[in-house]
């Protein structure tokens, strides 16, 4: 049995609740400094707002007109109270901040005062809005300091999305009541809402399929039917993982992924939830994309809610579209979430802009070869032009797409860079110019993917820790494309 010591420990020293204020009048009164802050998160109800200030500052003013606030430039007066739900207090001033308080509190109107938590009725709580849905966060022991980090962990865990979820709800909340009588079957129902079809589409902004999966959840014709989301994993580090797919990895039942995600990010998955590598199978053969469209659509159908992992971005060379086609032709709901290419995460790795006015107004993402595993020499024209080129998947072709280049009369002195491994801890950068491409391939020290970038604004990249691509002279065939 606990101590009386320990049990009053766990007890609260303010008593959360939410109050009624749509349609009613909330006064702020003063122009402090923390007037417009406060001004902005009282216009996310659906108060109606009146600022009395003798003096308001510019700022004060814009917001007020901004959000809809009444504004008078004049001193406050007891009667501002008559009818109001809340008084907020932010004149700066500590007398006027208690007079104000104390008026207040005789016309039995509750008080905050900013920064003054001795003269509150009540604390401002950290909140998170996703209307209809409020979370609030508060903190009397350790200060707003730990209400905010709290929030800022809560806003991660709840999409946007959320108060369109909550907002469908309400709309089915008085027909479930007349159609499903009893408690259990109220239960089951709303837990179904909340975790399947429904919030599935609602998170994919398909509003109108959420409504009609809804229906039939509640007329007890919905199937079982998955949902299928195509996710960017970002270029390997954890924490350029976006905040949907983090939540997705969480949710899924099964994680289908491929070899160049890294452990690390495929382990944010859900802990029970099954993991299928599609990068490697028997024999270190990758699987035929044909035999991954199948595996899409039967977990689907089997009511899976599966998360198809992609290194870097989906539809940058992630064979999606495939993909996207064959769950469409089976009607297995989906949808995309993007993630960071490589391509950027390199240029950010060595703070090169990958357009630069002046320099290179277009930027080209490209493979070093087409499907028929031919060296591609279409986009040769536009490195031309000034385009800065990202190469995906290029080292093994790096002496044949050079000389491609430097053939169609790119100079050979244009400046490259190779990331490997781009984001992560493995990293490495090695620069030079097209001339130095030919011997790349032959780099056994460079074994992760690498992304080289070919254009004028690889000269204004950070590479001062860049290693040489080569020190060694290029192929014969290069060198005379070179000389020519």
């Amino acid at each position: 049995m606990s101590s009386p010591a320990a049990s009053v420990s766990h007890r609260l020293a303010v008593f959360p609740a939410f109050y009624k204020v749509a349609g009613r009048r909330v006064l702020l009164v003063g122009g402090g400094h923390e007037a417009p802050a406060k001004l902005r998160l009282l216009a996310e109800t659906e108060a109606v707002l009146l600022v009395v200030a003798v003096d308001p500052s510019e700022e004060l003013i814009d917001t007020a007109a901004a959000v809809g606030a009444t504004l008078e430039a004049r001193a406050f007066a007891p009667a501002d109270l008559d009818g109001a739900a809340l008084a907020f207090v932010a004149t700066g001033d500590e007398a006027a901040d208690a007079a104000i308080a104390a008026a207040a509190r005789a016309a039995g109107v509750p008080v905050n005062v900013v920064d003054r938590p001795e003269l509150c009725d009540f604390y401002v709580p950290a909140i998170v809005n996703r209307a209809p849905v409020a979370v609030a966060i508060g903190s009397t022991g350790t200060g707003p300091v730990l209400a905010r980090h709290i929030r800022a962990r809560i806003e991660a865990m709840l999409p946007p999305e959320t108060g369109a979820l909550a907002r469908l709800a309400q709309s089915f909340r008085g027909t479930v009541a007349r159609v499903i009588p009893d408690a259990d079957g109220k239960r089951r129902f709303w837990a179904r809402f909340f975790s399947g079809a429904v919030a599935d589409r609602v998170y994919a902004g398909q509003e109108r399929e959420a409504r009609a999966e809804a229906a039939r959840l509640l007329n007890g014709t919905q199937d079982d039917a998955g949902f299928v989301w195509l996710v960017g994993a970002g270029p390997g580090a954890e924490d350029l993982l976006t905040l949907r797919a983090q939540r997705l990895l969480q949710e899924a039942d099964v994680i289908v992924h491929d070899r160049l995600v890294p452990a690390a990010v495929v382990a944010m998955g859900r802990r029970d939830a099954e993991r299928i590598s599609v990068g490697k199978a028997k024999g270190a053969h990758s699987v035929p994309q044909d035999r991954i469209n199948d595996l899409l659509v039967e977990l689907g159908r089997e009511g899976k809610r599966v998360v198809r992992l992609k290194a870097g971005d989906p539809l940058v060379f992630g064979r999606t579209g495939e993909e996207m086609a064959a769950l469409k032709a089976a009607g297995i709901a989906h949808a995309v979430v993007p993630g960071v290419t490589a391509a950027v995460a390199a240029a950010a790795s060595i703070r090169l802009p990958l357009t630069l006015r002046g320099v290179a107004s277009s930027l080209v993402f490209a493979t070093g070869h087409d499907r028929d595993g031919e060296t591609l020499p279409g986009w040769a024209g536009l490195a031309l032009s000034g385009a800065t080129v990202a190469v995906y998947m290029g080292k093994t072709v790096a002496a044949a797409v050079a000389e491609r280049l430097v053939e169609a009369g790119l100079s050979p002195a244009t400046p490259v860079a190779a990331i490997e491994n781009a984001s992560q801890s493995g990293e490495r950068v090695l620069a030079g110019t097209v001339a130095d491409l030919a011997a790349l391939a032959g780099r056994d020290d460079v074994a992760g993917p690498v992304l080289i970038v070919v254009g004028d604004v690889v000269a204004h990249a950070d590479l001062s820790t860049a290693e040489r691509l080569t020190a060694a002279p290029a192929s014969p065939r290069f060198a005379a494309f070179a000389a020519a």
